[in-house]
This record gives structure tokens, C-alpha cells and sequence, in this order.
């Protein structure tokens, strides 16, 4: 029997190891290619994710599926603490070409479903998202870099980010 991402994360919540072996079977190379995006340091990336999987390991028993599913709430963990790295380096710029390269999922249906999903969005949607999700920028400096006030870059963010979740279940569904 294969069990769910939710069983899996249920069994981790009562200490069974092999449900977490498994949990980062099916996970560690999508949260890899993730960090690498973002991160773009190897050292960065191992520790990062190796941190976001101690995390829901000692959070498990707390994963509530009713408010999202497994994989949302892995990557939402693994994101913030992606985030809290770039939060945490020592300001410094990254040349163009290193910045903007793109980087091969090694789930490739996820990436086409999020490519297709991008598509729905208008140009500056896309912009704000990859700016938020990819490089890390807050809120306060997405007004900063884009000139929008604060609550406009909010709801723009949240705009798009329904957007995208709308496609992506319509998707699922079809």
C-alpha cells in the first residue's frame, strides 16, 4: 500500500522515521530545485532544505489537512525558510544572466501546470510574483522596487495568487 502525503505526515507525527524517508523521497527534489531558484548557493540550498524538513518532522503533529494539503503546507514551510536564508545574506547583487536563468524542475508536470497557470496572468501579476515567491522580496519592498503603494501591491499579489490557484484546481479537476 502507498499511503498519501497526509498519512505519511500523520505517521511522522507519531515518530515513524520511514514516513519521513519517504515524505523526502517524493519531495526533496521539487524543494531542491526551489531552493536552487532562489538561493542559487549550494551550501544555502542542502542546508535550507534539509532545515525545512526537520521543521515539519517536529511539526507534524500539528499539520492540520483540513486547512491545506500536505505538499502546500511542505512547501509553504521550505519557501519561508528559503526566504529567512535570503533575508539572512549579507547584501550583495547578482550579475543578469545569473539572476534570470532558468532552472529545470525535476517534477516537469508541475512546471508546465505553473507555466500555463503564469499565462493567465498579466505582465506586471507575473512580475510581482516572481519577485514575492522567487526572489524574496517583502511586501514593503515590492512597493519600493514597483513604485505601487503598499495595499495595492497587496491586493495585486493576492489578486494574482487567486488567480493562479483558481487555473491550477480547475486543472486538478479536469
Amino acid at each position: 500500500m502507498n499511503p498519501t502525503d497526509e498519512q505519511l505526515i500523520a505517521l511522522m507525527g507519531h515518530g515513524q522515521e520511514d514516513a519521513l524517508r519517504e515524505l523526502h523521497r517524493r519531495y526533496a527534489p521539487y524543494l531542491f530545485s526551489m531552493a536552487r531558484r532562489m538561493l542559487s548557493g549550494t551550501d544555502d540550498v542542502e542546508a535550507c532544505v534539509q532545515d525545512a524538513f526537520v521543521s515539519v518532522w517536529k511539526h507534524a503533529a500539528r499539520f492540520d489537512p483540513s486547512r491545506a494539503s500536505a505538499k502546500t503546507w511542505l512547501v509553504t514551510i521550505a519557501h519561508r525558510r528559503f526566504l529567512q536564508a535570503l533575508r539572512d545574506r549579507p547584501d550583495s547583487t547578482l550579475p543578469l544572466e545569473e539572476w534570470d536563468a532558468p532552472t529545470q524542475s525535476t517534477q516537469p508536470l508541475d512546471r508546465i501546470m505553473l507555466q500555463g497557470a503564469l499565462t493567465q496572468l498579466d505582465g506586471e501579476q507575473q512580475k510581482l510574483i516572481e519577485l514575492a515567491f522567487y526572489d524574496g522580496y517583502s511586501h514593503g519592498q515590492l512597493a519600493e522596487v514597483t513604485g505601487l503603494p503598499l495595499g495595492t501591491v497587496k491586493t495585486r499579489l493576492r489578486a494574482a495568487l487567486s488567480k493562479l490557484r483558481t487555473h491550477l484546481e480547475d486543472k486538478r479537476d479536469a
